[in-house]
């Protein structure tokens, strides 16, 4: 399978950035709900908008409290979803940044879950939003953690056929949606037994802590109006341990684990370099680190740099469905 080349470059020349996106809401192929048609479904969320007219893609968007827009989900159902009484697994899938829900429907998401029976949720995370509820914000909610953990998660399990339940859950993303998955793994380990980054950083506080500066300097000029997601000049120091996947090592045992990095970096793109050269060394450090404390792993270098491999994602998901319950 060939590789699907997926950077914050490329999505906002294919999007027309962020903000252009946003304002489309998928026009021409999302349908509006009339103000009879929203619903207030609990955990804090009211749809504003909905199609469930495509066979296996269904979409919605939200008011929520938690985020100052109305972030939307893509909710990829079985091919038999519709056929019986099943209960499936569910895969939540976190976009990188400057992506949003749609940046794996161009990665061939229907063909790569094509006959595997698993829901797979790809939510908004923002463009810059590090699925982190931010130290400090300029321009209004943008709790991510808490729209997709306390509700998105279980607005999921009371609206879909799913097992609600740890051995029910993977997580997986690609750059900053695999260090969200990193994250969301060890703080919320009771909902999730499968975790998957793909080029993911798991390792903040390496090279003087680059992570924590590109997460503070991407969301203060995407996310925040200026505020960042982990305090500056001075960090909240708590919070970078509590996200950080290298200092919460126990928090991993008896959980499935993928990790797949590039170990060819574009020498001409030095975005691409200086990226994955840290998630390359940041998972180095990760592996060692569970190997050390005897808790398996599977992990993956490969030729490139910061991509979407289709080939690692399918090897990836057929991995994730045995280790969770079954449809």
């Amino acid at each position: 399978m060939t590789e699907q080349k997926l950077t914050r470059r490329r999505l906002l020349l294919a999007g027309g950035g962020l903000s252009a996106a946003l304002a489309l809401g998928g026009a021409g192929v999302l349908a509006t709900a009339s103000t009879a048609q929203a619903a207030e479904d609990g955990f804090g969320l009211r749809i504003v908008e909905r199609n469930e007219s495509d066979p296996r893609m269904w979409y919605y968007r939200f008011a929520t409290d938690a985020i100052g827009w109305n972030p939307a989900v893509n909710v990829l159902l079985p091919d038999d979803y519709g056929s019986g009484g099943r209960r499936y697994p569910v895969l939540y899938l976190l976009h990188g940044g400057m992506g949003d829900f749609r940046s794996f429907d161009g990665l061939k998401i229907r063909e790569l879950t094509a006959g595997k029976p698993v829901i797979v949720v790809m939510p908004d995370g923002g463009g810059a939003g590090w699925y982190t509820n931010p130290a400090h914000s300029n321009t209004g909610p943008r709790k991510w953690e808490t729209f997709h953990i306390e509700q998105l998660l279980p607005w999921i399990d009371a609206n879909f056929r799913t097992h609600a339940e740890q051995n029910g859950r993977a997580v997986a993303g690609f750059s900053m949606g695999g260090f969200g998955a990193l994250k969301y793994a060890l703080k919320h380990g009771d909902r999730f037994a499968s975790v998957s980054a793909h080029s993911g950083p798991p390792s903040l506080r390496r090279d003087a802590g680059l992570v924590v500066h590109w997460a503070n300097v991407s969301s203060a000029a995407v996310e925040l109006a200026g505020g960042t997601m982990y305090g500056a000049p001075k960090w909240d120091e708590a919070k970078v341990t509590a996200d950080n996947p290298c200092e919460n090592v126990e928090k991993y045992r008896d959980k499935r684990i993928f990790m797949v990095a590039g170990t060819s970096p574009d020498p001409v793109n030095w975005f691409d370099t200086v990226n994955e050269t840290e998630v390359l060394a940041g998972q180095r450090e990760f592996r060692d680190l569970l190997g050390k404390a005897g808790i398996q792993h599977e992990w993956h270098e490969e030729p490139g740099g910061h991509i979407f491999r289709g080939d690692m994602f399918s090897r990836d998901l057929d991995g994730m469905i045995e280790r969770l319950r079954k449809a």
